[in-house]
């Protein structure tokens, strides 16, 4: 019986998983997970949810699940040519690195005359799906989201019994080492992710989406963005259990978020790293070496604003952070400080378990001021005002700041203006915000 290989990276699940479905059509399935050197640049948080992602995988196929590590493009055509398999099957990637990477792939199987097979993507609409009626891509979210909606979402076929073919009869080199994380992480199997999803629509939490979202203190998010970075659940299966209410509609509209970020980097690689409006190439930024205290105090949760410190400290102890509150510490990275949003974006990427290019380059450049986003750069998050609008009682301030544990919710979200001073353990504010405020905007006058 023929023999295909299933090379799963981004789809660690076996429920409706496209490639999968098409190897198993295809004859026997040798399952691969190629150990890249290039994961090292990865977070050890991210590194270590995906170890576990990929233990709980191989569990659920009897440990047939082959491991080989090395460069993709020599260990894959090598595994090919050991097992004679004519086709590797796979979802196709449309990340920087990724499209690099599946290229040489594909060019080293044509030459031993095999074939890689492109099924499928990690999203409800791959990145090309959703253009403009002359064919031109869209810059703004708001026409892209219209548009979405119109276009048919990317098929998420059953997947038959499949015919493994792997270890021990494949030489495995052994999963990859799980580094210390450093934080707290989630039981990161296909089973946890369905189930989280259930109890989100099932408390009704799904329901109260458009009201509970931005409060930092409740559980109004669904928490799954770490399956959906990995694929242990593709956003086609959230999409399935959406209705036509306001707060569904509004789960369907993050949904895309990360479809048009997803767009915008595939059409433009280079906005991983570099502004996409390049006229903010020339706004002023510091990077001395009062920059990088100011910095080490962001990262540390010591600025001296308590919502900022508490994103930060949940960052660290989580490996997560609440989408309100990633976008005020951003904000605060940016204006209050005026370090490059560079510098933030990579902080993100070394701590997130849903770390993803895309979305976080993409939403960092948003509070920026320098991305795809109609409102301008002199959108500038006050730290206090937010903290008192969406953290009214000072309850998630208290859970990831204890020094504040005891400061009524009048006081919490300024101490230091308290007449009884900063209690004991805290600290001042780093920066003054009106006084930053007026820098930002002093510079951006000169852009």
């Amino acid at each position: 019986m023929a023999r295909s290989i299933i090379w799963f990276r981004r789809d660690l699940r076996l429920d409706a998983n496209p490639a999968l479905a098409a190897a198993a059509a295809d004859g026997h399935v040798v399952p691969l997970f190629v150990v890249d050197p290039a994961f090292e640049r990865a977070g050890a948080p991210r590194r270590a949810f995906m170890a576990d992602a990929l233990r709980s995988l191989d569990e659920s196929i009897d440990g047939a699940l082959v491991f080989r590590h090395g460069d993709p493009a020599v260990e894959v055509p090598r595994l090919a040519a050991e097992v004679d398999a004519d086709v590797v099957f796979a979802a196709e990637d449309f990340g920087p690195y990724g499209k690099r990477r599946d290229a040489l792939v594909a060019d080293r199987l044509v030459a031993d005359g095999r074939t890689l097979r492109l099924v499928g993507s990690p999203y409800v609409v791959a990145p090309g799906g959703v253009r403009k009626d002359d064919g031109t891509p869209y810059a703004v979210f708001t026409p892209f989201f219209r548009r979405w909606q119109t276009v048919p979402a990317d098929r998420l076929p059953a997947v038959p019994d499949v015919r493994w073919f792997g270890a021990p009869a494949v030489r495995c080199d052994g999963p990859p080492a799980r580094p210390e994380p450093g934080c707290e992480t989630p039981e990161a199997s296909e089973l946890a992710a369905h189930r989280m999803l259930d109890d989100f629509v099932a408390s009704g939490r799904l329901d109260r989406y458009g009201e509970d979202r931005d409060t930092p203190s409740i559980p109004g998010s669904s928490r799954l963005s770490p399956y959906l970075r990995w694929g242990i659940l593709h956003p086609g299966q959230l999409l399935d259990a959406l209705g036509g209410s306001d707060a569904h509609q509004t789960f369907r509209s993050e949904l895309c978020w990360r479809d048009f970020y997803a767009d915008v980097l595939a059409e433009q690689p280079e906005t991983a790293w570099h502004n996409l409006q390049r006229k903010m190439d020339s706004m002023v930024v510091d990077t001395d070496r009062r920059a990088h205290a100011r910095f080490a105090e962001w990262a540390a949760g010591t600025t001296g604003y308590p919502l900022v410190d508490a994103g930060m400290r949940q960052l660290s102890a989580t490996g997560w952070m609440h989408n309100r509150v990633r976008m005020i510490v951003a904000s605060f990275l940016v204006k209050d400080l005026h370090l490059p949003w560079q510098w933030g974006a990579r902080h993100f990427m070394d701590h997130l378990l849903d770390g993803d290019l895309a979305s976080n380059s993409h939403g960092w450049q948003w509070a920026a001021g320098t991305g795809t986003d109609a409102a301008p750069y002199f959108r500038i998050f006050n730290p206090t005002t937010q903290s008192e609008r969406f953290d009214s009682d000072g309850d998630y301030i208290r859970r990831w700041v204890p020094e504040l544990a005891e400061v009524s919710a009048k006081e919490i979200h300024a101490p230091s203006t308290s007449k009884r001073g900063i209690p004991l353990g805290y600290v001042p504010p780093i920066v003054d915000h009106a006084e930053e405020r007026a820098e930002a905007l002093r510079r951006l006058a000169m852009v």
